[in-house]
């Protein structure tokens, strides 16, 4: 369930017309529903309310500091992958103790910072992050709480490139050597073994794939205390999907929540352990849009394409994954819909947005919401062809809030400068 609506045939974000904010903001900008957030992170946290699970929102998924902010009124925490994450989340006021740091690539100077805020926990993905970690610890005089993220070699997400269960993939460590790298950080003293993570991918439609990989670790968890190890977490990970409004014969609606839970409950329940949660696009997928405004109705030798002011730096994911936005006109049209191209300004040839959609007759000035784009939008966007990112505004019943502003020309090149021997 999402906050935008449409009255008098106007596409509302909650109370606020996306026509009124277009005048008041300029477009394309990113528009998100605090009702919609709030909604989302409550119904999944009531879903486990019998457990009281560390739900560690997936900063990755959109970073804005206001979201973070409505994400740790709602009892949240964060998962991040990077230092700037880390910093975000921090900056957004969530504590440390109730930060995950996840990610294939932590430098010692991320490491560092990270033990000094005092996160819950590293998710470990290499032996050498292992070796890496315990080094940084013991110049600190500290002791890093771990997990390891162990890969089950499960196959799920919506596109090869957002599945990262299996034995290819870059992420966690081989299932087959989990014991031996447990066995190995026991002797350390600079790290603290405290559970185990997995994460199999992600926009997962389905539950069959998270009941193979949640089996498989819930084994691991017996075997690793039948070794002599205190494992006391398990962090899931998240993944589960949203429904993107494909047409039929899409991946469908995912599951809900609540069915989500019930898998989970029961393989974890009989281990007795904390669990961990990383969701990220299910709280935020839904509750954003990307507003657009046409430039051009341009008729090609074979198609209609509507050419409109945002591009694939804005919303880089159908370009990326073929993924798939639902899009609707701002204000209802009039007339048989047709097939468009909708296309950006951006000198690629995969800056389309999609293919043959039908829409109704669209002219130079119309509005456009590309729905869904709460997650991986802004947090993917880039200013390629030297774009300025977009606003991104914050919606609370008839209010809003400017929660990223557009940056001037000269703000996107104040960083740079020319070497001492260029002449004036």
């Amino acid at each position: 369930m999402h906050h935008f609506e449409r009255r008098d045939g106007v596409l509302h974000a909650e109370a606020i017309s996306l026509e009124r904010l277009a005048a008041a903001v300029g477009t394309p900008f990113y528009c998100y529903s605090e009702a919609t957030l709030r909604r989302h992170m409550r119904v999944f946290k009531a879903a486990f309310a019998d457990l009281d699970p560390l739900v560690a929102y997936s900063v990755k998924a959109n970073s804005n500091l206001a979201v973070l902010a409505i994400m740790r009124e709602e009892g949240a925490g964060a998962d991040v992958v990077s230092g700037g994450e880390l910093y975000r989340a921090l900056e957004a006021g969530i504590a440390g103790s109730k930060i995950v740091f996840s990610g294939v690539g932590k430098t010692k100077e991320e490491m560092a910072a990270a033990l000094d805020s005092g996160v819950f926990q590293f998710n470990v993905e290499s032996e050498n992050e292992l070796d890496a970690l315990n080094e940084v610890a013991l110049s600190r005089s500290a002791v890093a709480p771990i997990a390891f993220r162990v890969n089950p070699d499960v196959s799920a997400g919506g596109h090869e490139k957002i599945s990262t269960g299996k034995a290819e993939d870059k992420f966690g460590v081989a299932w087959t050597r989990a014991r031996d790298l447990y066995a190995r950080a026991a002797t350390m003293k600079g790290v603290a073994i405290k559970g185990v993570d997995v994460h199999i991918g992600s926009q997962i439609a389905e539950l069959a794939p998270f009941e193979r990989a949640f089996e498989r670790v819930a084994d691991l968890v017996r075997a690793l205390r039948a070794d002599g190890h205190a494992i006391e977490r398990l962090d899931l990970g998240g993944g589960l999907g949203i429904p993107y409004g494909e047409p039929a014969g899409g991946a469908g609606d995912p599951p809900h929540p609540d069915d989500y839970a019930g898998l989970i409950l029961r393989i974890a329940a009989p281990l007795d352990i904390r669990l961990i949660f990383e969701p990220g696009r299910m709280i935020v997928g839904n509750a954003g849009v990307l507003v657009s405004r046409v430039l051009y109705v341009k008729e090609g030798e074979a198609k209609k394409f509507l050419i409109v002011d945002a591009a694939m730096n804005d919303l880089i994911r159908p370009a990326l994954y073929d993924a798939y936005h639902g899009v609707k006109p701002v204000a209802l049209r009039e007339g048989d819909s047709e097939p468009y191209d909708i296309v950006g300004p951006i000198c690629e040839t995969g800056d389309r947005f999609a293919r043959a959609r039908p829409l109704p007759p669209m002219k130079a000035g119309d509005l456009v919401a590309f729905m869904s784009a709460g997650a991986y939008g802004a947090a993917q966007s880039s200013q390629y062809n030297s774009r300025p990112l977009v606003p991104e505004v914050l919606v609370n019943g008839e209010r809003f809030a400017i929660i990223r502003r557009r940056p001037a020309f000269s703000e996107m090149t104040a960083a740079e400068r020319n070497p001492e021997w260029k002449s004036a």
